[in-house]
């Protein structure tokens, strides 16, 4: 069973009793720290926001694989997630509401046209705020039926919108027959990714994560048009929604399938503290609210800690949160030293402002960690999405207003 807690796995309270003993002996004072009107501490200052590079910035890095991060393209505002097209084309969503294209390294200045119209509310840390567009995934068979799913904050009546699941066909040049296939009852972020299965699953968050009669804080599992696969674990089970794979998720921002054995993994954040890795099993509980290793922003646990009987235990978690956004495994040749090893995107470290990052994890055959390694600190960039393009490289997003496209490649 794993423990979330310092000082030899002590209990919350008697690490406070140590901690208090030695201020008290130490003559010191705890800081006061100001509260907004939403119970969460004042953010700090955090660190300046810094211009990317112009030229490309080399790194040594902990297994000897030195590499070199060379923007790829600039000018889009708060890119989300990106795929690669066969021709070698790259479609990236913003969070704006927008679909770009990137041909030859080169932003097309015009946004792709088709997709559906969204609703976009300032930023991801600002509470209440709406993602436009968010995943992006081609079809498995993309060669033959040309299809493209986007999940996007989609526009009702009023103020009012819904998280929504939608697919086009991508012409070579715009997106058509564009269309809602699923619309879930809960959530409002989401992330997409077919299985080895053929099966599209997809997150949500929200509140209901452990009511099994709503689609929030779930891992569904479609069939390519959106309809209920027949072997869903909940199928024909009365008060649970057919769609659900899995339960008890807070905010999964990075999903991914293992290439070798087919699993789904699944980044999510915690609240103040408490990132996670979960490898996801039909049917199990990851115990979000009831169990995290993880505290509320005002300071205290947010539950019991994970591995009790009945919740599925984290194979990777964070304390401090990186807030971990996007997730991938390495395949390629071009990055040897890096073959097998999981990248997780973090927009930010322990809630400051300008500490995002990349880190690599080396788990060994039995999906153990072994080590990680922080990457590009010293960017300070929001890193959002990151994915292994056709070439063996790798690519991330930076969530900011002035975003861009990186790619990570070996150093000449």
């Amino acid at each position: 069973m794993r423990s979330p807690y310092p000082l030899n796995c002590m209990r919350p309270w008697i690490a406070t009793l140590v901690f208090c003993a030695i201020y008290s002996q130490m003559g010191l004072t705890q800081q006061s720290v100001p509260f907004e009107e939403n119970g969460r501490p004042v953010p700090p200052q955090g660190l300046a926001e810094k211009p990317l590079p112009e030229k490309p910035v080399e790194y040594a890095t902990a297994e000897g694989q030195d590499i070199r991060v060379v923007v790829v393209a600039t000018g889009l505002v708060y890119p989300y997630s990106l795929a690669f097209l066969p021709s070698g084309e790259m479609l990236v969503t913003e969070r704006t509401g927008r679909l770009r294209i990137i041909r030859d390294g080169i932003l097309d200045p015009e946004p792709v046209a088709g997709g559906p119209a969204s609703v976009y509310r300032g930023l991801s840390s600002v509470p209440g705020s709406v993602h436009g567009y968010m995943d992006i995934a081609l079809h498995p068979n993309f060669d033959e039926n040309r299809f493209i799913y986007l999940t996007y904050a989609k526009p009702l009546t009023g103020d009012d919108y819904r998280l929504a699941l939608a697919r086009g066909r991508w012409d070579g040049a715009a997106l058509t027959e564009m269309s809602d296939i699923f619309i879930p009852e809960g959530g409002i972020r989401s992330r997409i990714a077919f299985g080895h299965d053929g099966m599209l699953y997809m997150t949500t968050n929200g509140n209901g994560a452990q009511d099994l009669n709503s689609h929030a804080g779930k891992v569904l599992r479609l069939r390519d048009d959106g309809s209920v696969p027949s072997d869903n674990p909940f199928v024909g089970r009365e008060g649970h929604k057919p769609e659900v794979y899995s339960y008890g998720h807070r905010a999964p921002l990075g999903l991914a399938v293992h290439p070798e054995t087919g699993s789904l993994w699944l980044a999510e954040n915690g609240p103040n503290g408490g990132d996670e890795i979960n490898i996801i099993r039909p049917t199990a509980n990851y115990g979000w609210p009831i169990v995290s290793y993880g505290r509320t922003y005002p300071g205290p646990w947010q539950g019991d800690y994970p591995g009790h009987f009945g919740f599925e235990p984290p194979i990777v978690f964070w304390m401090p949160s990186i807030a971990v956004s996007g997730l991938a495994f390495y395949t390629g040749e071009a990055l040897p030293k890096w073959k097998g090893d999981v990248f997780v995107g973090g927009l930010k470290t322990g809630q400051i402002p300008g500490t995002g990052h990349v880190e690599r994890i080396l788990f060994n055959e039995n999906m153990e960690e072994l080590r990680r390694e922080s990457l590009l600190v010293d960017l300070q960039q929001r890193i959002r999405d990151i994915r292994q393009g056709p070439d063996g490289l790798l690519y991330l997003t930076t969530d900011h207003e002035a975003g861009a496209v990186l790619r990570i490649e070996p150093a000449q």
